[in-house]
């Protein structure tokens, strides 16, 4: 019974009792007196009925008034009491209840909030030691933090499910991509909770997982299977997988994971691709000069006695094709050089940093005087510097050895789009056939089964060389660098001071999919907190979203790396109120996409969650108005913040989401941004969970059927 109707039932008892007390004592006075009395008694009730009316009425007035007042002080404050009270215990330990009249329920206030502050304290003490025990395993973490982000390749980690439970930045950046329209956003494939499904066919990632398991029986300790496929957004790209988790052939959890590592080969299909066309070419016309030549001297072999000057014009059809089948070899030469400078991985560096590589390694190596002349401005390159030292050493060497050059010169400077590094020497002249030699000569190369020449080394490079008389006793060898734009210090997309790293191994427990939503914990549920910002409040009368944002929670975990955040251009005007509340101008959603863009995108990103939202009945409303436009329509579970508040405080009067946060503790920030309402809506919804637990609220079917007994639930937009 609620405490309105114990009130009335009070009242009415008491202006009962009252009655009934009054009704026996006139009772009793009537039966004393004589019949003369009684009658004028009975003419005097009778001329004076309104009166004593009124008198009545006040009385019982008084009577209200004064048990509503008892009523306030000695039932509705201590139910207060005890919401606030279980408000401490649970959501907001700083929180204190403010004393007030009458002096025993001030009392009992000052006593509670004592209580407060010695469990507050206490729990500041638990936690401290909790703290301090969890170090080891918080080292742990952030190991395991630094060294997936700093790995070079995209790694994902999912159960048998297909549910992720770990990426790394690099995954993230992978499956970014940008169409034409609106960028898509790696959210909206990826992320914690999410199936690695969305991202990848899963045909694809199902015929590599049996693939895995089937080698795994067959006895192979640690098997992996690669794959090559497409993702949804486009990407051609390489999976190798396999399975984390097992101790060995025998050991079978119950549910085990597994490791995919993605590289993104659409550049090296298409090298290869480039490759095959260039040689398909190059036999082709190589096939044709070959043919014209063999047939003229065919011709000056099998006809002897011809002309000189028929003869001449065989041996010129000859030279011309033998000078058009070097130039298309060195054409092709160069188009593969090039390509395969777009291959081999390339690194920036200072070129004062290679400078100074390449002359301690010359005078340690050959015991020489080397001189590096600065350059006159920075200057970046693009090297691979171990294999740029490993040549340029051993060409020093072998003129070193032939040449008795005893005394080298290094300089590097710009050279149009590229870098020029010159290597100089005293000593005679060079043939043509040295410089080939010293150019083909193979260096047997640390760490690579295959030995190079310089000539390939540098082609690796995408650059070129050539041997150059300066001054009758000084020459040089010249290279053709490419230079780099600026200093890539970390991986392209990772910014400075950010390590992100998102895993969740908790995720290898969560119940099955097929589990009904209903019987669900709240606290197993993954959820799209989301909140929209608008023209105005009527969406009915034409008002239109301007911004849509939102956050997950997976396993009771805020995910603010995986938000959601998208200005929409309505395609009307705005009010200069609505433009006061929100602050986001039309000339910010200029060139913004539409909402029959955005909508689908969301939609995609809320799959396989239960909605949340502040007053979702206005934001609903909203959604279902564009359903024709769209073509998608939000049937997802659905949680108010605003209905659960009235659940959980029913004695509170405001249940604004200032005055919840406020009450929870939790911060208000970007307030009226759609961002910014959402994660305190988000933060808001993690402190109900185990509040309506105390309530006995644990299902999803009990908070909903909770919410929806709400007087809230009955407005309508």
């Amino acid at each position: 019974m609620s405490p309105r109707l114990k009130f009335l039932f009070a009242l009415a008892a008491c202006a009962a009792a009252i009655a009934l007390v009054a009704a026996a004592l006139f009772g009793l006075a009537w039966s004393g007196l004589a019949p003369d009395l009684r009658a004028a008694a009975a003419a005097a009730l009778i001329e004076n009925a309104g009166a004593l009316f009124i008198v009545a009425a006040l009385l019982l007035a008084a009577l209200g008034i004064a048990l509503h007042a008892l009523f306030r002080a000695y039932v509705v404050r201590p139910l207060g009491l005890a919401e606030e009270t279980r408000l401490i215990l649970g959501a907001n330990p700083r929180h204190r209840i403010e004393s007030s009249a009458p002096r025993e329920i001030a009392e009992l206030a000052s006593a509670i909030n004592a209580l407060a502050a010695r469990c507050e304290a206490l729990q500041a003490d638990i936690d401290a030691r909790v703290t301090a025990a969890k170090r080891d395993l918080e080292t742990e973490r952030e190991l395991l933090a630094a060294l997936m982000a700093d790995l070079s390749e995209s790694v994902l980690v999912f159960n048998a499910a297909g549910t992720i439970t770990l990426y790394n930045e690099r995954a993230r950046q992978l499956f970014d991509r940008a169409a034409n329209g609106p960028a898509v956003h790696a959210a909206e494939w990826i992320g914690l909770g999410r199936s690695i499904f969305s991202a990848i066919d899963r045909e694809v990632v199902v015929h590599a997982i049996e693939q895995l398991e089937h080698r795994r029986r067959e006895g192979e300790a640690q098997p992996i299977t690669e794959f090559v496929t497409s993702t949804r957004g486009g990407k051609l790209i390489r999976g190798r997988l396999r399975a984390v988790g097992r101790a060995g052939a025998q050991a079978t959890p119950a549910m085990p994971a597994y490791v995919l590592v993605l590289h993104d080969v659409k550049s090296e299909v298409e090298h290869g691709a480039t490759r095959e066309r260039l040689l398909r070419s190059l036999t082709e016309e190589t096939r044709a000069s070959l043919a014209s030549i063999r047939a003229a001297a065919e011709a000056i072999m099998h006809y002897p006695g011809m002309t000189p000057s028929q003869q001449e014009r065989f041996l010129r059809a000859i030279h011309d094709e033998s000078e058009k089948l070097g130039r298309r070899l060195n054409t092709s030469y160069s188009a593969e050089a090039s390509q395969g400078a777009a291959e081999w991985p390339l690194a920036a560096m200072l070129g004062r940093d290679l400078m100074q590589a390449l002359r301690r390694s010359m005078e340690a190596r050959l015991a020489c005087s080397v001189r590096a002349q600065p350059s006159t401005e920075p200057v970046w390159v693009s090297v691979d510097s171990f294999l740029l030292v490993e040549a340029v050493c051993d060409l020093a060497r072998r003129l070193q050895r032939a040449e008795r050059a005893a005394e080298f010169e290094l300089a590097l400077a710009p050279s149009g789009p590229r870098v020029e590094l010159r290597l100089t020497w005293t000593g005679d002249p060079l043939r043509v056939e040295q410089v080939l030699q010293y150019e083909n000569a193979p260096i047997a190369i640390p760490g690579h089964l295959d030995p190079m020449s310089f000539r390939e080394i540098v082609a690796r490079h995408g650059g070129e060389s050539w041997y150059q008389r300066e001054t009758p006793e000084r020459h040089a060898f010249r290279v053709l660098l490419p230079a780099s734009k600026s200093e890539p210090a970390r991986a392209p997309g990772v910014e400075a001071g950010s390590r992100p790293v998102f895993y969740d191994f908790d995720l290898f427990h969560q119940p099955g999919q097929t589990a009904e939503i209903e019987q669900r914990a709240l606290g197993e549920l993954t959820y799209t907190v989301f909140d929209t910002e608008t023209t105005g409040l009527e969406p009915s009368r034409g008002d239109e979203i301007v911004a849509i944002a939102a956050v997950r929670i997976v396993n009771q975990r805020l995910l603010y790396a995986e938000a959601f955040d998208q200005l929409v251009n309505p395609r009307r005007e705005m009010s200069a109120a609505a433009v006061r509340v929100h602050g986001i101008t039309p000339e910010m959603l200029v060139g913004q996409p539409t909402i029959e863009d955005v909508l689908p995108r969301f939609h995609r990103y809320c799959e396989h969650s239960v909605l949340v939202a502040h007053n979702a009945a206005f934001d609903m409303r909203f959604l279902q108005l564009k359903e024709p436009s769209t073509g998608v329509a939000f049937t997802h579970p659905l949680l108010d913040t605003l209905l659960l508040s009235a659940v959980i405080h029913p004695h509170q009067t405001d249940h604004s989401l200032e005055a919840i946060a406020a009450r929870l503790g939790v911060s208000v920030i970007g307030r009226h941004t759609a961002l910014g309402d959402a994660i305190v809506t988000a933060e808001i919804f993690l402190k109900f969970i185990p509040l309506l637990r105390e309530r006995g609220i644990v299902t999803f079917r009990e908070a909903h059927e909770a919410q929806r007994r709400t007087a809230y639930a009955q407005l309508r937009y």
